[in-house]
């Protein structure tokens, strides 16, 4: 497998979903030197710490039968608020010139929900999507698990 290309002045987006780290290549592709040029972070405490209520209860159209409705993931919801809201800063990044391409790098539930919020700007910018979750580590690791090893898919 080939290393992944990262010319100069590109971005690597690695993001889950509360999480995301914008890094700029100012090296160029065959020495990539990644700094941190954007943190995006929010807090997102499990759903049952978000909502309290108990699941709500519909009345079925037909007859005087009760359903129960299912309790919403509040969870869930805010990292989709979130990709959503990293996919226009992405929008924004590559329709105001401050990048011609970025790859993306999340896991592969995180590449899923905000694959729904690319622009066609941010499509026609994406050079590829790796489905690993590195939001964690430092810049260095990321940098030599996907640039130097060769370790993209």
């Amino acid at each position: 497998m080939n290393k992944m290309r990262i010319d100069k002045g590109d971005w690597l987006v690695v993001c889950d979903g509360r999480k995301a780290l914008i890094l700029e290549n100012l090296g160029d592709e065959i020495f990539p030197n990644l700094h941190t040029r954007e943190v995006h972070q929010q807090s997102n405490p499990a759903t049952a710490a978000q909502g309290t209520d108990a699941p709500g209860r519909l009345h079925a159209a037909v007859g005087g039968a009760r359903i129960s409705a299912e309790q919403t993931d509040w969870h869930d919801e805010a990292e989709r608020a979130f990709l959503r809201s990293l996919a226009g800063r992405l929008d924004t990044a590559v329709s105001s010139g401050e990048t011609t391409a970025l790859t993306m790098v999340a896991s592969p539930r995180a590449l899923g929900m905000i694959r729904a919020d690319y622009s066609d700007t941010v499509r026609k910018a994406l050079q590829g999507e790796v489905g690993k979750d590195l939001v964690k580590l430092p810049v260095y690791e990321i940098e030599k698990q996907l640039l130097l090893s060769g370790a993209a898919s």
